[in-house]
């Protein structure tokens, strides 16, 4: 069973980090990049929005695929906080994933 559990979680990030994360928030996350939302109008205070919109997709695939809303609310936090560093230049695009999927190991060994 944790086998099918972990190639889940691995499918939802995947989902999650490539297929519903919009070019948009992509690039909205990331607080050194200038968005314009309407057109024509700068937000330079929107990347808090983005990130945490795209954080929340993440804990709710691992809520959703595990039915543990504790863990959900984790991988909300700490995918928001790698990704920020990754945004910041602080890892690169390897460590970034690298850490996100040792997380899913870590939910793993908490739902044992």
């Amino acid at each position: 069973r944790m086998i099918e559990t972990f190639f889940a979680l691995l499918i939802g990030h995947a989902l999650a980090d490539f297929v519903l994360q919009s070019d948009a928030m992509a690039k909205g996350k990331n607080r050194h990049n200038r968005t314009t939302t309407p057109p024509g109008a700068t937000c330079t205070l929107c990347w808090p929005y983005w990130l945490s919109s795209h954080a929340l997709i993440h804990g709710g695939v691992v809520w959703a695929i595990t039915s543990n809303v504790y863990l959900g609310a984790a991988e909300t936090v700490v995918h928001w906080l790698i990704d920020f560093a990754k945004c910041e230049n602080r890892i690169n695009v390897h460590e970034d994933q690298f850490l996100h999927i040792a997380c899913k190991v870590v939910w793993l060994a908490r739902l044992r």
